[in-house]
């Protein structure tokens, strides 16, 4: 399923749009976060410390929801229901440090005991706002 052309401007790097990533937990309750996010074109790419919620979710309940909001107009977002496709913590301190680039200019700081991990969403649906 392809990104809406009219909101591909959100997944250039250069917006530094945040994600809100919505799982759910064990007991059946939403857990949201904001979110670094990348794309490869295809899937939504989420980096996360091993162990936290979201990662303990979406490796147990991989239907997840996502909503990116345009950061120059707060009624404009595209909502988005998905699938985690695959995780993986090779490549992942990379990526971190990519992103922290991105959105805060600097290399990322390694916290110790951090194990990275790369999730691999596939967009479902789309909800255009």
């Amino acid at each position: 399923m392809s990104f809406p052309e009219k909101f591909l401007d959100l997944l250039d790097p250069k917006t530094k749009a945040f994600l809100y990533l919505a799982t759910v937990n064990a007991k059946g309750i939403p857990q949201v976060t904001p979110v670094w996010f990348d794309t490869d074109g295809e899937h939504i790419l989420i980096n996360t410390n091993e162990g936290r919620a979201k990662d303990r979710n979406m490796k147990a309940r991989p239907d997840i929801a996502m909503t990116i909001q345009d950061p120059n107009d707060p009624y404009r977002y595209l909502g988005m229901r998905g699938k985690v496709v695959s995780h993986t913590t090779e490549g992942a301190d990379e990526h971190i440090n990519k992103l922290s680039l991105r959105y805060y200019g600097t290399p990322w700081t390694y916290r110790e005991g951090q194990k990275r991990i790369i999730f691999k969403i596939q967009p479902t649906s789309f909800d255009e706002h």
